[in-house]
């Protein structure tokens, strides 16, 4: 009889001790799940500074047969206090969260029979997409897009530009839009000296000035050097060619 009693004692204090273990197991992983997920959230919601550093003058040279360099600006982007990129001109903000601007970069521009000193010299690059919530940075698909004798005008979410073929003989009015693959307006300008055999001598601001945008309704207007002027009515991801009459009529109003 005591035999017993000793066995149906132990008996029920191993099974409160294994409840017991099970309840601190349980305990455990429902306090590290939830040390998991406000880690998780915490991460998910770490603001990110995002700010620009001072301007430095540099030498540019735009491929023309002027020997003097130009002088442009630059200034690095910075994503919490560390330098991301270096970027010159303003930036366009897109939304209250995302902006592009344009980006720069050296490159080494030594010969090989030359010393092992990299010479650098600073390049025009692409344009940046920037998020200011996740810091993340990415480069924008602008079709035709040329470094040297294409100036982007940005509107909302649209670029406009001159762009040249991959052959540089053709000149196009561009007008792309970030979330689009395709350009929603690639024409070709037509007219004496508007092709790129034509514009490679020049300067960028001569051989195509930047295009410019009006509202309400949405147009944008290209003059290319040797080209008449040509306007495009914008509506969501479609363009139409606005008339010579279209155009007087609008400005009279």
């Amino acid at each position: 009889m005591t035999s017993a009693l000793v066995l149906s004692f132990d008996f029920c204090l191993i099974s409160a001790m294994v409840r017991t273990s099970r309840s601190r197991i349980q305990v455990w992983l429902a306090l590290t799940l939830i040390c998991v997920l406000n880690g998780n959230a915490y991460s998910a919601s770490k603001a990110h500074v995002i700010a620009f550093g001072k301007w430095t003058s540099f030498p540019w040279s735009a491929g023309t047969t002027d020997e003097k360099p130009l002088i442009l600006k630059l200034r690095p982007l910075l994503v919490d206090a560390r330098i991301k990129e270096f970027t010159v001109g303003p930036a366009h903000d897109v939304t209250d969260r995302l902006f592009v601007v344009r980006r720069a970069f050296r490159l080494n521009d030594s010969l090989p029979q030359e010393s092992a000193s990299p010479h650098w010299q600073w390049q025009l690059g692409e344009w940046l997409l920037v998020d200011r919530v996740t810091g993340h940075i990415s480069a924008i698909n602008l079709p035709e897009f040329d470094a040297l004798h294409s100036g982007a005008s940005w509107y909302r979410d649209y670029a406009a530009y001159c762009g040249v073929s991959e052959d540089g003989k053709k000149v196009y009015a561009v007008v792309a839009q970030i979330s689009r693959r395709k350009p929603i307006l690639k024409k070709l300008l037509e007219g004496e000296g508007a092709g790129a055999r034509e514009m490679k001598d020049a300067s960028p601001e001569d051989a195509c000035p930047v295009p410019s945008w009006q509202r309400g309704p949405m147009r944008v207007t290209f003059e290319p050097a040797g080209a008449a002027k040509q306007t495009f009515a914008i509506r969501g991801h479609m363009v139409d060619l606005v008339t010579e009459e279209e155009d007087d009529e609008e400005a009279t109003k």
